[in-house]
């Protein structure tokens, strides 16, 4: 995404790319969320990994519908080797659960009303202005356990 500023190009940074894609989300907005994605982007998560646009659009619309709303708060930018094509954030990923979420093994979670909190951290590398790829790492047991989910016994 390069931006003209008095007939010079300057690039957009893969911090100032990161914070698009947190604001866009805490806005609800998945079209300004996609326009920080190449095409061919690749997102990895906890619960897999989706490639393209349709994939990662689908991922975000889901999380969204889930958690309508859905809010990231950042509270440690770390800082990186090269912040021009990559960026690391911590933040925590709060919501309320209001809609169907889809669990691993492909099974979906009806609305509980309960409340999430949940500590995360993410990394994304870019390419000619865009996220090539984001990486996102949240603890799944600590997500479903706020959502009322337990381990069956023989595995606690």
């Amino acid at each position: 995404m390069p931006l003209a500023s008095g007939g010079a190009t300057i690039m957009i940074t893969a911090r100032e790319l990161k914070d698009r894609v947190i604001d866009a989300l805490n806005d609800h907005d998945l079209e300004a969320t996609m326009r920080c994605f190449a095409p061919d982007a690749v997102y990895v998560g906890p619960v897999g990994t989706a490639e393209g646009h349709d994939q990662i659009g689908w991922y975000f619309e889901h999380l969204l519908e889930a958690f309508p709303d859905l809010h990231l708060t950042p509270w440690c930018k770390v800082p990186v080797y090269d912040p021009a094509i990559s960026a690391v954030s911590e933040y925590v990923m709060t919501g309320t659960h209001r809609g169907p979420f889809l669990l691993p093994g492909g099974s979906a979670l009806p609305a509980t009303e309960h409340r999430i909190a949940v500590r995360a951290a993410g990394m994304c590398t870019i390419e000619d202005g865009l996220i090539i790829s984001d990486r996102e790492y949240y603890d799944q047991l600590e997500l479903l356990s706020q959502l009322g989910l337990c381990l069956p016994e023989a595995v606690a």
